[in-house]
């Protein structure tokens, strides 16, 4: 079994560095039900997956190095990937007692740009599908239709956009992540195959304009490329005369990028950092979100906000929510899912929906759209900071 390092001695090395053991996912007895001495390059049955972090440990000790390796890395130190992680704990709940829940679980539709969805979380672009499953993204978009959650295909996926597109159920709804380039004659190509293959809107990542010290990933040659972009707001108006798509933005990571974006009419901002892949030291999604309603909260009212980044459990989707973010994004969990396939992309969707519910009970909630900022107590109890 593929193990990153012993407790024992992990703990001895921070102590010597002065600093804590990087753990990739908590331990919850994963390993106590499967057996310790569980064989590398095999797969737990998918009945032994109950949280999110289940499926990492699965991936990682299913997949071959250089696979599990492109979709896990982070930048540098990847002090921003753990920072995603973690920042969700910073923040106690407030819950809220003797209030009538049982119906909570019947108010989780929400609509994204005016389409409908059954939950406020969707799977985040995230490229490759083919490293964590020889079918690709087949999973994922066949997971996120039959689960009839938001499904938002990275321009790098291992199909086109348009056989994801030819997969999709009946109805159901796509929009297309691209990353655009300085030549206009390849964006417009895009752009019209974007259109042509159905998706409803584009989703533009802005939050990637250099190169990336992805030193994980630079070990199996599977990091980022270094190409620099020139994007400009006023590349943005361009755009918009390039499609009749609706174009969000994604990658925005401050207060102020998000005044200006809502002053420029965009009408779907995500709140991300691209999984702490791109910048170390670059803040969390919650601690956006959080600055956003510290500085000026109706920004949330004047334009649809969504987040992704760290989260991997009910409760870190409920914080974003409380703020004002409408959907939540999840992205690497997914990619671990999708190496059981359909039922593992389906799995982590039932996870999320039944902690989001419970979870939403246990703080008072008789709506999931009753979660306002009161619900948390937003001074940092500076856990793990």
């Amino acid at each position: 079994m593929r193990q990153s390092i012993a407790l024992a001695a992990a703990y001895v090395a921070s102590g010597a560095l002065g600093a804590r053991v990087f753990i990739n996912e908590p331990d919850t007895g994963l390993l106590d039900k499967i057996g310790a001495d569980f064989p590398t390059g095999q797969l737990p049955n998918l009945t032994d997956m109950v949280g999110l972090p289940d499926f990492e440990w699965a991936a990682r000790n299913y997949l071959p190095i250089v696979n599990y390796t492109y979709y896990r890395n982070g930048a540098a130190g990847e002090w921003s990937y753990r920072n995603n992680l973690e920042a969700y704990n910073r923040y106690r709940f407030k819950p809220r007692m003797m209030v009538d829940i049982t119906g909570i679980k019947s108010t989780f539709q929400t609509t994204i740009l005016g389409y409908n969805f059954s939950a406020p979380f969707y799977i985040c672009p995230c490229a490759k599908g083919e490293y964590g499953n020889p079918n690709a993204e087949l999973g994922l978009v066949k997971g996120a239709g039959t689960g009839e959650i938001l499904y938002i295909p990275s321009r790098y996926s291992s199909m086109t956009m348009e056989e994801i597109a030819a997969e999709a159920a009946p109805g159901q709804t796509l929009f297309a992540q691209l990353k655009l380039s300085n030549d206009d004659d390849k964006n417009q190509k895009l752009f019209d195959r974007a259109e042509a293959a159905g998706y409803k809107a584009i989703v533009w990542t802005i939050d990637a304009p250099g190169g990336s010290s992805r030193q994980r990933a630079q070990r199996f040659d599977v990091g980022a490329d270094e190409d620099f972009v020139r994007q400009t707001w006023d590349d943005l108006d361009k755009y918009r005369n390039m499609t009749s798509l609706p174009i969000g933005i994604k990658g925005i990571l401050t207060a102020a990028d998000a005044r200006i974006a809502v002053e420029r009419g965009v009408p779907l901002i995500v709140l991300s950092n691209h999984g702490g892949r791109n910048l170390d030291g670059s803040p969390s999604p919650l601690e956006v979100a959080l600055e956003i309603y510290q500085t000026d909260p109706t920004l949330f009212d004047q334009a649809e906000f969504l987040a992704d980044g760290g989260v991997r459990y009910g409760t870190d989707a409920l914080k974003l929510l409380s703020l004002g973010v409408k959907a939540v994004g999840i992205g690497r969990p997914f990619m671990y899912s999708n190496v059981y396939g359909q039922p593992g992309v389906e799995k982590v969707i039932n996870i999320m929906k039944t902690e989001m519910a419970g979870d939403g009970a246990n703080i008072g909630l008789d709506s999931l759209k009753s979660i306002t900022p009161d619900y948390v107590n937003w001074n940092p109890n500076y856990w793990y900071s």
